[in-house]
C-alpha cells in the first residue's frame, strides 16, 4: 500500500522504519519540512516528503502527532478522497495537550479527532509504549505475540489498520466502534500494559470509564516523580509495569 505517515515522533519514527520493511512504499512528513528528518529514520526506505506531498495519491495516511495538533491539519485532508483509510495514533494528556474541555466532559478521544478532522478514521498504535513498539515486535504466530487493539467503524478501515498492525509486529485485536475506543484510552487495562490476544479480550470490557482520567493522571505524576528521582530508571520495564499496577 502506498502509506503517508505525519509525524516522525517516537511512534511514527517507528512506522516508518517497520512498514516499508512489510512492503509498503511509505512517505514520512513532519512540520518542518522534509530536510529536517533524521536519516535513521529513512533507513528501511521510507521517503522525506512535505506533508502536502504525505497525503496525496495515498491508500492510508497515518497520523502520529500530539492530539491538540489534530485541528491544524483538517485544512491538509480536505482534498484527500473519503475513501483514503486515515489511522490516528494519539492520546489525550492534559499536561502536554491543554485542556480539551469537550474531552474533559467526557467525549470520547476518537471521536473528538474525527470531529475535528470532519471524516471517519480508525484508532491504533494509540494503545503501545514507544519502547514496546519498537523493540517488541515478533513474527505471527509467536506464541508471547503482544496484541494491539484498534478501533474503526468502517470495514475497510478496520481490515487495513489490523492489517498494519499485523506488518509492523503485532497482533490486532478488534476493539469495536470509535464510540467503544475509551476503552483503549489511557488509564484502560488495555493500555501500554503489553497484554496478549487473549489477555486484551478478557480485560478490554472491566475498564471503567468514570476512573480513566484520575489513573492516567496518577501515572504520569509517577513517571514525573521518577524522572526526578531516578530518570535511568524510566525502562520499559518500569513504565509497563506501572501501568498494570495502575490500570489493571
Amino acid at each position: 500500500m502506498k502509506i503517508g505517515v505525519l509525524g516522525v515522533g517516537s511512534i511514527g519514527k517507528t512506522l516508518a522504519l517497520k512498514l516499508p520493511k512489510a512492503g509498503h512504499e511509505v512517505e514520512v512528513a513532519n512540520s518542518r519540512g522534509p530536510e529536517y528528518i533524521d536519516e535513521t529514520t529513512l533507513v528501511t526506505g521510507a521517503k522525506p516528503v512535505t506533508a502536502e506531498q504525505a497525503v496525496e495519491g495515498k491508500d492510508v495516511i497515518i497520523l502520529s502527532i500530539p492530539l491538540n495538533r489534530v485541528p491544524e491539519i483538517k485544512p491538509l485532508l480536505a482534498k484527500v478522497p473519503q475513501d483514503v483509510t486515515v489511522i490516528d495514533t494519539s492520546n489525550y494528556y492534559p499536561s502536554r495537550d491543554n485542556k480539551i474541555a469537550a474531552i474533559d466532559d467526557g467525549q470520547v478521544e476518537s471521536l473528538w479527532v474525527s470531529e475535528q478532522l470532519g471524516r471517519p478514521i480508525a484508532k491504533a498504535w494509540n494503545a503501545i509504549g514507544y519502547i514496546s513498539f519498537e523493540k517488541s515486535g515478533k513474527p505471527a504466530g509467536s506464541p508471547d505475540r503482544i496484541a494491539i487493539p484498534i478501533a474503526a467503524d468502517r470495514e475497510q478501515d478496520r481490515k487495513i489498520a489490523m492489517q498494519l498492525v499485523n506488518d509492523t509486529g503485532f497482533d490486532a485485536f478488534y476493539a469495536g466502534s470509535l464510540a467503544d475506543s475509551w476503552r483503549q484510552q489511557p488509564g484502560s487495562p488495555v493500555y501500554c500494559t503489553d497484554l496478549s490476544l487473549q489477555e486484551i479480550e478478557e480485560l478490554i470490557d472491566t475498564a471503567e470509564r468514570e476512573r480513566l482520567p484520575k489513573r492516567r493522571d496518577l501515572a504520569v505524576a509517577a513517571v514525573v516523580e521518577r524522572l526526578n528521582g531516578k530518570p535511568e530508571a524510566l525502562n520499559n520495564e518500569f513504565l509497563v509495569g506501572l501501568n498494570r499496577i495502575l490500570y489493571m
